[in-house]
């Protein structure tokens, strides 16, 4: 998959499937089915690239050839935290690529005036601390509930987190990168600006509204 960098903090994937079903997910006359389905297709493609560095080791095997020291992923199964509600878009697509992985949830709702998080939920998987963790969420818009979920699975004990989303806002990856240095945001594209309302522009409208088919 070919990835564009723009420093080690962001990766844009520029892959012309991800790039072309993104298109399709903007335009308003898209379904919620259709919109759904392709979420799931780009969060496959999206997982090859986030998680290209997983650590790695061999193990013993037999071949029906022979005995084979075979390339394994090394550690514990990596977890997948979902930014609710919209974060569960992208679980589909990432569990049928590595369905072993562990899942966790952060419950967060954005206050329509402030802008700001509110938490109601949160439950994450144990040992996270030696776990490979994706936080997943369709949009980066303000940043703040990105930084406040990444604050809640540091707290759990996480240290290598990646934030994996659909669309970014200048805005919300300087925010992550001023508040968390060390999590590397990849994502489907890096669009211009927020609006007034705090929607990124041009995005996709409220992708929880859009997956769920509410408003």
């Amino acid at each position: 998959m070919t990835d564009h960098s723009t420093d080690t903090h962001l990766t844009v994937v520029n892959h012309p499937l991800v790039s072309h079903k993104l298109s399709l997910m903007r335009r308003t006359d898209t379904s919620t089915a259709v919109f759904r389905q392709l979420l799931r297709e780009i969060s496959m493609l999206l997982a090859y690239e986030v998680t290209r560095d997983l650590p790695m080791t061999t193990k013993r095997i037999e071949t029906p050839l022979c005995a084979w020291d075979a390339p394994v992923l090394k550690g514990r199964k990596l977890a997948l935290v979902s930014i609710l509600r919209a974060g569960n878009g992208l679980l589909d697509g990432i569990l049928e690529l590595i369905p072993g992985a562990r899942v966790g949830f952060v419950g967060l709702y954005r206050d329509p005036q402030t802008l700001r998080p509110v938490q109601y939920y949160c439950k994450l998987p144990g040992e996270l601390d030696e776990r490979w963790t994706i936080v997943v969420d369709p949009m980066l818009a303000t940043g703040n509930s990105s930084v406040a979920a990444v604050d809640l699975i540091k707290q759990a004990g996480a240290r290598n987190i990646v934030f994996l989303c659909l669309l970014a806002a200048p805005e919300g990856v300087a925010r992550m990168k001023e508040a968390h240095p060390d999590v590397r945001i990849v994502t489907a594209a890096l669009d211009d600006h927020l609006n007034d309302h705090g929607y990124i522009v041009p995005g996709l409208g409220d992708a929880g509204d859009r997956m769920f088919g509410t408003k």
